[in-house]
């Protein structure tokens, strides 16, 4: 199993938001480049970094923090927040992201979503953000009536690869991830999926990793030390 440490950037800063609550905010460093180096130094193999900024506003903002951790760090990233036109998904992927990560867009406009898969194959991602099963878009403001069960044929149909599925109930929160809900979507897909959302002790990891989940995404646990990286030495590809 993956797992990925998140960055959240917000104002330049690393931060954690507590349900996705953009005035519910921890900030945890004000240099999330130095915050990608230390996760690389104590061995992440991959990372997950999102641009609120980007996310809040419907237009990817921090360019610049991205390309800095390219050029910082030898291991590769996924990138998400803000991402709803072909332009920027270009840009990104030109800099050097290893895989985009699409949530509102996918939902909305699914026209794009097929164009760049199509064009860019597993480099592009689906997040799949939910009260529960249900669907959630416009940084995890608008509620929908669709269900995670309902997209997910519908991805697989174009060759989406990777979704990760994030219970917004639990974000933020370290009381557990929706492990049930995780490895039902599991069972039903051959997509690999991501599990971000509440993850907040090696418990729920060894209960991931029972079920074949592709990975997990750990944010906050990480940062108040209730989850050591170096712990993770159990899974196969922390």
């Amino acid at each position: 199993m993956k797992i990925f440490p998140a960055i959240d950037i917000k104002d330049k800063q690393c931060v954690r938001l507590l349900y996705g609550k953009k005035e519910n905010v921890t900030i945890y460093s004000d240099n999330p480049v130095k915050v990608a180096e230390m996760w690389e130094k104590k061995g992440a193999k991959y990372l997950h970094i999102v641009d609120l900024d980007g996310a809040f506003s419907g237009s990817f903002k921090n360019y610049d923090i991205i390309k800095e951790i390219i050029e910082k760090i030898d291991i590769p990233i996924q990138v998400g927040g803000g991402i709803r036109n072909f332009e920027s998904a270009k840009t990104l992927l030109s800099l050097g992201v290893d895989r985009i990560i699409l949530g509102t867009s996918a939902l909305e406009n699914f026209a794009l979503l097929e164009t760049l898969t199509t064009q860019f194959g597993d480099r592009i991602a689906v997040s799949l953000d939910a009260q529960g099963a249900m669907l959630c878009s416009n940084a995890w403001e608008t509620s929908t009536n669709k269900s995670i069960f309902d997209i997910i044929s519908g991805l697989e149909n174009i060759n989406i690869k990777t979704v990760i599925y994030t219970d917004i109930s639990k974000d933020g929160a370290l009381a557990g991830a929706n492990i049930e809900l995780t490895n039902k979507l599991n069972a039903v897909t051959n997509i690999n999926i991501i599990a971000s959302g509440g993850v907040s002790s090696l418990d729920d990891l060894d209960a991931l990793s029972a079920n074949n989940v592709y990975g997990a995404i750990i944010g906050k646990a990480l940062y108040e030390g209730l989850i050591d990286l170096e712990d993770c030495g159990r899974y196969a590809e922390c």
